[in-house]
């Protein structure tokens, strides 16, 4: 039993050693870097954390719901935020149907995973739509995208235009609120 006791003290000794040294080279090299970085190039701009290139998969019973990658994200733990640029999302539905959303820059509310995404927002399914517009709100719950900008809906036989949408992933329909114009291939606008 004394044995025991012996090597978890030194174990925890070393690992505190090991952490503290790793700590100080972090501090030394990034007080080093920041010297030499000159202060329009450093933009954490009160974020928590920040990062560069991530990609984020999230799987629910051995199945994956969505997957995330951004260039760069910002992290504000207590407004509940995540700040994202060059954001492409992959939503898998519960059938084999697959979502991809792309946009510039971004918003997710970490406690509902729901989003917010404008620039160039181009929304593609597997099944051959692709819609494009300037910014959406995503609600996770819902599994719902909606947008009130102008928006276009191609696919390999129709065209149509219009301001403001709704998208069900889990039910895969379109709809196109307002203003609608629709152009089937072959045939002339209706």
């Amino acid at each position: 039993m004394k044995r025991i006791r012996m090597g978890i003290l030194v174990t925890m000794i070393i690992v505190g050693g090991i952490v503290s040294v790793s700590l100080w080279i972090n501090l030394k090299e990034r007080n080093g870097s920041d010297e030499k970085e000159s202060p329009s190039t450093i933009s954490v701009g009160g974020a928590d954390m920040r990062m560069e290139k991530i990609h984020f998969i999230e799987d629910k019973h051995g199945h994956k719901t969505w997957e995330l990658e951004a260039n760069s994200v910002q992290q504000y733990q207590n407004q509940d935020l995540i700040l994202l640029e060059d954001v492409k999302v992959i939503f898998y539905s519960k059938g084999e149907g697959t979502f991809s959303l792309t946009g510039k820059k971004g918003k997710v509310y970490q406690s509902s995973k729901n989003m917010e995404l404008e620039g160039e927002v181009i929304l593609t399914s597997s099944e051959g739509y692709r819609l494009k517009t300037h910014s959406i709100s995503y609600n996770h719950l819902e599994r719902s995208v909606r947008s009130s900008d102008p928006v276009e809906i191609e696919g390999e036989q129709i065209q149509m235009a219009g301001i403001g949408m709704l998208v069900n992933m889990e039910e895969k329909t379109f709809k196109i609120l307002r203003q609608v114009r629709t152009h089937l291939k072959g045939r002339k606008e209706a």
